[in-house]
């Protein structure tokens, strides 16, 4: 039996289940993802610089999750736990698509692959079974054509970008420029529309993904002109600190950027707003999440600071993989109750699973807790460790290693030095005092935890060049 004979039907099966289920409908699930949104970017999770007025009112509408870290500290990976709840490891995802080449590296990585195998059951493919309405805006990065969201459980797809993929050089590149400028308003024109225009006798799963903040960072009006008077009151310098081979930026002072966080601000507001026009929002769930820590650690300093978190995108120190996340869920969260609880990109999954009422799918989503219990007010989720794997080189400056957080000890390993450091991120959210000297015995168990992890998940490792 073909793959396409067999997902019909289990699609015709899940159909039926819906159809004849009983008792209240199933919620609407509006899932917004931004690029590259930083920890500290958002008025309700410390800015000041940046004004986000209606993400702060969802905050103070849902829970906001101030420990809630993505699978990986670039894009890629953590598009692929979110679709399939699976580490990326497990994808073979481990960078971002498609990756780059380091000039004169220590180390030889792995080959990923460059899509999301159409053998993974997407949230999508599960939600569209049981009859939802699945809508995709904006940016995939989980294949081209035939790996695309289409083609992973989305009945329509948007892409504001795709004139622009059709060019080549320089004409391409200045045609992304152009639509950039537009792009949270012409994706959030998209979502209104599906939204206004569903079929108001199913629940449907709106899937928004920002092409914002990502680079290039430029400056959409209208929001520039009152950073940039916002940014001349600012006196004194803030060097960029050192890390390693790069620097991270170390105060919010970038108007173009704080420009680009506004239009997502504006985005939300009316998202959130048309489902109050609608009559539906006391029966839609709404997300908001990044998918990887903020740019601020570049050769020379990135465009946002997410201070106090050390470095930020492609690190594994806390500022590449600590982000922001906010849920929304009527009669179920309590308005403005933010909790400490540690969870994961691939959580969303089964979360998302039992918020619709569905079965879990343990197979699928084999590295995913649904921390529902956590939007009911439970305090934490029951799970041993978190890790990351990300042995690849970005343009961050990063080197290939791993990284463990159990409990409250935090253990990042590098791989070109051979190297581990040791954490307390209650005493020390900054990671700036290394206890692998202090606490060799707790350095050692989490180091074995987690080669033990990666063991059992196969990870692929780097070797030595010419090995």
């Amino acid at each position: 039996m073909t793959r396409k004979l067999l997902m019909a039907l289990v699609l015709v099966c899940g159909l039926c289940q819906a159809a004849c289920a009983i008792g209240e409908p199933r919620p609407n699930i509006v899932f917004l993802l931004v690029d590259d949104m930083g920890w500290t970017d958002l008025g309700c999770y410390g800015s000041t610089f940046h004004e986000t007025p209606h993400i702060d009112a969802l905050a103070g509408s849902g829970v906001r999750f101030s420990d809630a870290y993505t699978a990986a500290s670039i894009c890629s990976p953590t598009r692929a736990s979110l679709m399939t709840g699976k580490h990326p490891v497990r994808v073979n995802i481990t960078d971002w698509i498609p990756g780059r080449r380091e000039k004169n590296p220590k180390l030889k990585t792995p080959e990923d692959i460059h899509r999301l195998p159409l053998e993974e059951v997407t949230i999508a493919e599960a939600l569209k079974q049981a009859g939802y309405q699945t809508w995709y805006g904006g940016k995939w990065h989980l294949g081209d054509a035939g790996f695309g969201p289409t083609d992973q459980g989305f009945d329509a797809y948007y892409d504001e970008l795709a004139a622009s993929k059709k060019l080549a050089g320089n004409a391409r590149n200045q045609k992304k420029k152009q639509l950039l400028l537009t792009s949270s308003r012409d994706l959030t024109e998209r979502a209104l529309a599906f939204m206004r225009g569903r079929d108001e006798s199913r629940p449907f799963f709106l899937y928004l993904s920002y092409n914002d903040v990502h680079t290039p960072i430029q400056p959409i009006e209208p929001h520039v002109g009152h950073y940039a008077k916002k940014a001349e009151r600012f006196t004194g310098d803030t060097p960029p600190r050192p890390e390693r081979r790069g620097k991270t930026r170390l105060r919010q002072d970038n108007a173009n950027y704080a420009s680009m966080v506004a239009a997502v601000d504006a985005s939300v507001g009316r998202i959130v707003g048309e489902l109050d026009k609608l009559g539906i929002a006391d029966r839609t769930v709404v997300v908001f999440f990044s998918d990887n820590g903020g740019l601020s650690t570049t050769r020379g300093g990135g465009p946002t600071s997410v201070r106090p978190l050390r470095a930020g995108k492609g690190w594994l120190y806390e500022g590449g993989i600590r982000v922001p996340l906010i849920v929304r869920v009527p009669g179920v969260t309590k308005a403005g109750r933010v909790t400490d609880a540690p969870v994961v990109s691939m959580d969303m999954y089964p979360t998302l699973l039992e918020l619709a009422g569905l079965p879990q799918r343990p197979g699928q989503h084999a590295d995913g807790r649904s921390i529902v219990g956590v939007l009911e007010g439970a305090d934490t989720i029951d799970r041993e460790a978190l890790y990351w794997h990300y042995p690849h080189y970005h343009g961050s400056t990063w080197a290939p290693g791993a990284a463990i957080r159990a409990g409250d000890w935090k253990l990042v390993e590098f791989y070109e030095e051979g190297t581990a450091e040791l954490y307390n991120l209650t005493d020390d959210i900054s990671e700036s005092r290394d206890l692998s000297a202090k606490h060799p015995d707790k350095k050692r168990q989490l180091l074995d935890r987690l080669h033990a992890w990666q063991e059992k998940l196969g990870a692929r490792m780097p070797v030595p060049m010419g090995g």
